[in-house]
């Protein structure tokens, strides 16, 4: 679903209880719940469709696209429970086993224990995760606080919806399935975890919506997201897919959404359509000092890889949210 579409489905929807710390009516990553001075429970869910064959493959990124909201909102991930549709006619049990043997990796990687789950029949497969995470009330990272004069970091690169598209179509290269399969398999466990280090005004992670889908959700009605054209790390292959129209349809409703949102000023208009592009299991995307940002991407690139890279700064409020240029 689109984020205007969803925006206008959950409208009426408000949490009462004082203890909420953070609900939906911002579009935060995942919910915030009080349970004493020092603790706040942190909970998300999320699960998606296969984006490869290989059920173990793609157990391992559904699990680490459902956990990367807790760790957008600088929590620590404790419990998860799996959330899947299996096809029983057309697959095997060992597939299933494959799937949640790949999903239970990842959790166990950053520290969380797996509790149980649901599964149901379904001819349309699908695999996620419930996510409990663990949060001082004071620590929080809220996605629409960003300051004036921070800049944006991007810790993983675009092109993810498109690349996947092309997996299913059979028409990607083995290199560039092989890389894509990695950055989307890697949590954003240590990003996150480096991350405290530092004075962060906003943090949020790149999913569905897209780079500038996401960016919007964390502006205020003082700011606005400046993105250098050019600059955003996109995986290889990704431009020339878009321009031989390999754009799945969350992209195309991501494109028309934001279309009066952005304004773009560079010359070429050949970035929107990567900006807009749905990611499974994206990067980051921080508001922090330039200074803290460089040093901060040193030591992602360290102990990850190496696309964490700045790609804007926060400005006061121009004629739209965002602003390419």
């Amino acid at each position: 679903m689109g984020p205007g579409d969803l925006k206008q489905s959950i409208c009426n929807l408000k949490p009462t209880d004082e203890r909420v710390l953070v609900g939906f009516d911002t579009s935060e990553d995942a919910s915030v719940y009080q349970i004493s001075d020092d603790n706040a429970l942190v909970q998300t869910l999320d699960f998606i469709t296969p984006v490869v064959d290989d059920p173990y493959i793609f157990g391992r990124i559904a699990a680490a696209n459902s956990l990367s909201d807790v760790f957008a909102m600088g929590a620590e991930v404790k419990t998860a429970m799996n959330i899947v549709g299996f096809d029983v006619k057309n697959h095997k049990k060992e597939v299933l086993a494959e799937m949640l043997n790949g999903g239970n990796e990842k959790i166990k990687e950053c520290g969380g224990v797996l509790l149980g789950g649901h599964t149901i029949e379904s001819l349309e497969m699908y695999y996620g995760l419930s996510v409990t995470g663990m949060i001082h009330p004071d620590k929080i990272y809220r996605n629409n606080t960003a300051k004036i004069g921070h800049v944006l970091v991007l810790t993983k690169p675009l092109g993810m919806g498109i690349l996947t598209t092309a997996i299913k179509r059979d028409i990607l290269s083995d290199e560039t399935r092989d890389e894509a399969i990695k950055i989307m398999e890697t949590l954003n466990y240590l990003p996150s975890k480096i991350l405290r280090q530092y004075d962060v005004s906003a943090c949020t992670d790149i999913t569905g919506f897209g780079l500038l889908g996401h960016a919007l959700e964390s502006t205020n009605p003082l700011t606005s997201f400046a993105i250098h054209c050019g600059i955003v790390p996109v995986m290889p292959d990704a431009q020339d897919l878009a321009e031989q129209n390999v754009i799945p349809g969350g992209t195309k409703r991501n494109m028309k959404y934001l279309e009066d949102k952005t304004t773009i000023m560079c010359a070429t208009s050949k970035c929107y359509t990567m900006y807009c592009d749905a990611q499974t299991s994206g990067g980051l995307l921080v508001a922090m000092d330039k200074d803290d940002a460089k040093e901060y991407i040193k030591k992602v690139e360290e102990l990850t890889y190496g696309y964490a890279t700045i790609i804007g700064e926060v400005i006061p409020r121009g004629v739209t949210p965002i602003i390419i240029y």
